[in-house]
């Protein structure tokens, strides 16, 4: 698994996660593992899996470490 801190969340239920890298990797409240998404927070460490949705590159398995 990958791990990132979350950059930002959005009210819509979803939000962005800051790899380490140039390009930073979405996710939505329904790929999150065992926290709901009012329970994160931004700058929090998070790890999950790399997958791609309908519009590109996507975090999946999301979870607070």
């Amino acid at each position: 698994m990958a791990e990132g801190t979350i950059k930002r969340l959005t009210d819509k239920g979803f939000g962005f996660i800051d790899t380490g890298t140039e390009s930073d990797m979405f996710f939505h409240m329904s790929n999150l593992d065992g926290v709901r998404y009012e329970e994160l927070h931004e700058g929090q460490r998070v790890s999950y899996t790399p997958g791609h949705g309908p519009k590109g590159p996507r975090a999946e398995n999301v979870k607070p470490l």
